[in-house]
């Protein structure tokens, strides 16, 4: 095999490599520049030239700067080629686990004329890539008892490979979603870069940057001494040092690297890459919302999705059916997935799942009482159901702890007035105490100035953006504004705290509307803050205990555990959207106790809540006029229309 090539990127990597090389060049050459100082005195005194006290202490000084300057050197040197570089999370994938897609890879790279990479895994995004592993501390470990990924088979002779060939790590969704031809012609210009990787000087200039960055990191670790931490810091500034004068070279290294790689992939299916391309950014945006709408309350749950892969096949047939933009994608479902190249993709879709609840959500490295895997079919049950009545729950119990009375329904007879015999005065968890009390007395907030014939607006729920790009707000209203693939098409739906499944009609945000509003809700602000700081209390409690041991396999060795979720699918949930979600669920539990409702799973949108086994759609915006604006006669007007009653006690979770 050629190895290196012929490309114009390949030759431009390669001079950029000579250059972080003489960086290190240069660092030695000035770690031995005293010693040989050192040497010329003293050859220069035992030759009778150099003579004299002043020589005599020149000699003595020069000496000891050379010691001192040599073992600095030796110790940074030592960490730099000691430290463990960071590895990215995966699953490992032997050739025992996947015969298929080893011989498609070993097949693509002799059709490149590149080294085969030395092994492959698996990792929970819409991304590849090509990983060096050949630090010692990345060799292979032993695989748990009952692993079903690990396996033994070729263990020995994928180990001898790794120290010339780095590992391909596939996002894990692209097995899932494209066929067999399209994840080829997606992983030529990856596996293509084998090639210039192969090069002496390039992965030496690599080695070189990955050690540096290391020892960084090593640097950086607290806790230690002052005598050692003081060694610490030195290491780091000359770590750091080095690595801001390569770091030009590196990253036109890199992007040499890439282009050598994409042209000689050229030649390779370049068509069917096209429409494969498509797909990649199609297979993002529904794996996006995926974890955002539908794992991501789950996984507040305890519960964590075993089927996340098979699920984001349905999200994007679910998208496919909706958005004209994606008309025909559904029709290569009948061709042959990329999984079926796995012996056993049941397995390895529930191993990346859980690493996928790491990654994004910290959650626990293995199954236990509290963190259990749930299929998609328990989903409305034991997700849903679960979730509103818990956050009906919660929010009774901050109601309680306010001092908010169980008051009876509002038809109840006041004070010199006839009772009503249809009052239902009871005094457990009611869907109309909450709205009492975020409604507030007629005299305590002016109604704002309307012109004659006209209603105050509802406040409207979300902001639609066509791109499914994650924005941080997909799961939650922040400053009126959520992301999603698809919402502004027929059946696409604007999100809604956890239930992003209540607002099909595409929206504006209010943000550019805080002159006009109302000032907030008083009532809310107050509760919202309370149930802010009660839900922070729940959470620091039932927080787990960093794990002792590594759970996802041999690859959870090789990153830190206190470190997760590496990757935040959101920032945290404002007091006030808290209290959104939480009325939301409210109102879903007495749906669901007083006309039948049944909680339901959108692949796009996630729990939404079915009424007739039609899916609500209208619900969102009625919420947030009663959150913002204390305004309850939309949500009352709703309420009525589906035969809801307010004053029945629901049950709480």
């Amino acid at each position: 095999m050629t190895g290196m090539g012929v490309e114009a990127g390949a030759h431009a990597a390669r001079a950029r490599a000579l250059g972080v090389l003489r960086v290190r060049s240069r660092a030695l050459a000035i770690a031995l520049l005293p010693a040989a100082a050192a040497v010329i005195l003293l050859a220069g005194g035992s030759s009778g030239h150099l003579m004299g006290p002043g020589w005599d202490v020149a000699r003595g000084v020069v000496s000891a700067v050379a010691v001192v300057v040599l073992l600095a050197a030796a110790v940074v040197a030592l960490v730099v080629v000691r430290a463990r570089p960071a590895v990215s999370p995966t699953v490992a994938i032997t050739e025992k686990a996947a015969p298929d897609l080893y011989r498609l890879v070993r097949d693509l790279a002799d059709r490149l004329d590149v080294p085969a990479p030395s092994a492959i895994a698996l990792t929970p995004d819409c991304d590849s890539w090509l990983e060096d592993r050949t630090h010692p501390a990345h060799g292979p470990s032993a695989p748990r008892a009952g692993d079903e990924i690990a396996g033994t088979g070729s263990g020995g002779r994928l180990h001898r490979r790794t120290a010339t060939a780095p590992v391909l790590v596939i996002g894990s969704p692209f097995l899932w979603w494209m066929r067999v031809g399209e994840l080829r012609a997606v992983l030529a210009p990856v596996v293509a870069g084998t090639g210039p990787s192969a090069h002496p000087d390039i992965a030496a200039a690599r080695r070189f940057v990955r050690g540096l960055d290391a020892a960084v990191a090593v640097s950086a670790d607290g806790g230690r001494c002052p005598g050692v931490r003081l060694v610490c810091t030195g290491i780091g500034w000359a770590a750091r040092l080095m690595l801001r004068s390569c770091q030009t070279h590196a990253t036109e290294m890199e992007r040499g690297v890439a282009a050598a790689a994409a042209e000689r992939a050229q030649a390779v299916d370049y068509g069917l890459r096209i429409v494969a391309q498509e797909q990649v950014g199609l297979a993002y945006a529904g794996w996006d919302r995926l974890l955002t709408r539908v794992a991501l309350p789950a996984w507040r749950m305890g519960r964590w999705p075993s089927r996340l892969d098979a699920g984001v096949v349905a999200a994007l047939t679910e998208l496919s059916r909706r958005d004209r933009l994606a008309e025909g994608f559904a029709s290569r479902l009948g061709e042959r997935p990329a999984c079926d190249l796995l012996e056993e993709p049941g397995a390895i879709d529930e191993a990346t799942s859980l690493l996928a609840a790491r990654l994004f959500h910290g959650g626990p490295a293995e199954s236990g009482p509290e963190w259990s895997p749930v299929g998609w079919e328990e989903y409305p049950d034991e997700v849903v159901d679960r979730k509103w009545r818990t956050d009906a729950a919660r929010l009774h119990r901050v109601l309680d702890a306010l001092g908010v009375r169980r008051t009876p329904d509002s038809r109840a007879p006041r004070p010199g007035s006839h009772p009503d015999p249809t009052a239902h005065p009871s005094a457990g968890p009611t869907l109309a105490r909450v709205l009492d009390h975020l409604t507030p007395p007629p005299t305590a907030t002016p109604a704002p100035e309307t012109p004659a014939g006209h209603q105050p607006p509802i406040r409207p729920a979300t902001t639609t953006s066509p791109d499914g790009h994650r924005d941080g707000h997909g799961d939650g209203q922040q400053d009126g504004h959520s992301a999603g693939y698809g919402d502004e098409h027929p059946g696409g739906s604007g999100g809604f705290g956890d239930f992003g499944g209540f607002g099909d009609e595409p929206t504006t945000g209010h943000g550019d509307e805080d002159d006009t509003l109302p000032a907030p809700n008083p009532r809310s602000t107050a509760l919202a803050t309370r149930l802010g700081a009660e839900l922070a209390r729940e959470e620091a409690a039932a927080a787990p205990p960093a794990p002792a041991t590594a759970g996802q396999g041999p690859d959870t060795s090789l990153w830190d555990n206190g470190a997760l979720p590496l990757f935040p699918l959101q920032p945290p949930r404002t007091d006030r959207e808290l209290l959104a979600d939480h009325v939301t669920a409210m109102v879903c539990c007495a749906a669901m106790d007083t006309v039948g409702a049944t909680p339901g799973l959108d692949w796009l949108d996630g729990p939404t809540l079915l009424v007739d086994g039609v899916r609500v759609a209208d619900l969102a915006p009625r919420v947030l006029s009663l959150v913002e604006d204390g305004d309850a006669t939309p949500l009352r007007a709703w309420l009525v229309e589906l035969g809801i009653r307010p004053e029945k006690p629901v049950r709480l979770g």
